[in-house]
């Protein structure tokens, strides 16, 4: 069964049809006639948050073994084909999701819808000790790769530990650690599968040039016959007190090139107002070379060489305001710090100027548009507001949504989130003193990056 919705306020004219096959897997359509190419999203209700201590990283194992070969598809075939028919593919896993996506030329449509069908009906078939053995060595490579061995590289890590505490479903990131990865075994992984891998704990959503009546043609015929599965369990409580109460920090010695002052906010959680009020908080603070942070200590200060502020939206466990400062040269941490201390102050006794609140409006606008404006991402959105929030719908509107919430709103939260005792804080401190005075100012500020936060949850499969 489904039914087609019309446009609504703030959508741009874009629509999304609902349906449903008898073994519970949901199916979103979008029509977009704009270019012959359309984009496959599929969300499977597991992330991180749903694993069990000593089996932490098995979501993202798992994810990588997804490309490992299906009952029809040998080895590394789906990148094969996929590619071969002039498509782009991937899959990422973060605490609340896994997800699997391609891009397609629209005429190669059912061959993605095929592919996915039959890694989701029959990896079981394919998944033996060589792809397992073969799997968890390229996913521990990938953690000394992008954590372990890099400057500031456990630090998203450190912090979540930090900011969720022990037992906690978020107190660990998707990447797992060595031990647990070393831990689990090809049984797990399989029931693993069983447990979440099943059509009536994912969402489809196909969004492009599309005959919507043959596609659902096709995803009947490829996924209809698939069993689900009634195993698995709810996840576990999320839910924390609004603010930390304490400010908890960590002092870290590494071979890092600069000092660095990062820290951890409790925040609302996603799908409310007051979620979309801090997002505009913080990118009146730290979204961009505009703003108040980046201002104060890397153009007028000149005591940074980045600062950033970014949140990273969670729907099971309070978000996360994510601060991520350089420091330059010899600055010592604790004179960022007071800067910081006091424009935040500052902003939750004023809130921002009627030009910020403009300014941060049209960034966040601009960014939801982008991601509404490509099919890609569009489906994207679609899975995330189906699976997260039980309304696909909801994608088309965020936009209006952001545009709703007041500067008294956006001040508010400020007030009550962005103080001393509601953050975790991690210092970096270099080894070698001669780091420190390596770390000069850039002669350009303005040519320098921005820290930003948003996607230090997701891992990628390659």
């Amino acid at each position: 069964m489904g039914h087609t919705t019309t446009a609504q306020a703030g959508s741009g004219g874009l629509t999304a049809t609902e349906h449903r096959l008898a073994n519970g897997l949901r199916v979103v359509l979008s029509e977009d006639h704009l270019t012959p190419v359309a984009a496959v999203c599929l969300w499977y209700d597991v992330g991180s948050r749903h694993e069990v201590e000593g089996r932490t990283g098995l979501a993202h194992l798992f994810e990588h073994l997804m490309f490992q070969g299906s009952g029809q598809v040998k080895g590394n075939g789906h990148f094969e084909l996929v590619q071969g028919a002039g498509g782009s593919l991937n899959g990422t896993t973060s605490f609340e999701r896994t997800n699997y996506f391609e891009t397609m030329p629209a005429h190669q449509l059912e061959l993605a819808l095929w592919l996915e069908a039959d890694r989701m009906g029959s990896l079981l078939t394919a998944l033996d000790d060589e792809s397992m053995e073969n799997q968890r060595d390229v996913v521990k490579n990938e953690r000394r790769q992008r954590y372990d061995n890099v400057p500031y590289g456990t630090a998203f890590e450190k912090l979540t530990a930090l900011s969720y505490p022990e037992g906690h479903p978020y107190h660990h990131t998707p990447i797992g650690s060595m031990a647990d990865l070393d831990a689990a075994t090809l049984e797990d992984a399989r029931q693993f599968f069983r447990t979440y891998y099943a059509p009536n704990n994912a969402v489809l959503s196909v969004v492009g040039d599309i005959d919507p009546e043959q596609t659902l043609a096709w995803i009947e015929k490829y996924f209809g016959s698939i069993p689900g599965h009634d195993g698995k369990s709810a996840p576990r409580d999320g839910s924390l007190p609004e603010v930390i109460g304490e400010q908890l920090r960590e002092v870290v010695v590494e071979e890092v090139p600069a000092r660095a002052l990062m820290a951890a906010y409790r925040l609302p959680q996603d799908g409310t107002r007051d979620c979309d009020a801090a997002d505009l908080a913080l990118t009146v603070l730290g979204g961009g070379e505009s703003s108040r942070l980046y201002n104060r200590l890397v153009r007028r200060d000149r005591t940074a060489v980045a600062a950033g502020f970014g949140l990273l939206r969670l729907a099971g466990a309070p978000s996360m305001g994510w601060l991520d400062v350089k420091t330059s040269g010899d600055v010592e941490v604790p004179v960022i710090e007071t800067a910081i201390d006091e424009e935040l102050a500052r902003f939750a006794e004023e809130g921002p100027t009627a030009e910020e609140m403009e300014r941060a409006q049209a960034q966040l606008e601009r960014e939801w548009l982008d991601r509404l404006g490509t099919v890609a991402g569009r489906a994207d959105e679609l899975c995330r507001y189906a699976v997260l929030f039980g309304d696909p719908q909801l994608a088309l509107n965020a936009v209006q949504r952001i545009l709703e919430v007041t500067p008294e709103e956006v001040r508010e939260v400020a007030k009550a989130r962005l103080r001393p005792d509601n953050r975790a804080v991690l210092v970096y401190e270099p080894k070698s003193p001669q780091a420190v005075e390596d770390a000069d100012v850039p002669q350009d500020p303005e040519s320098e990056a921005t820290v930003e936060a948003g996607n230090e949850n997701e891992e990628t499969a390659k």
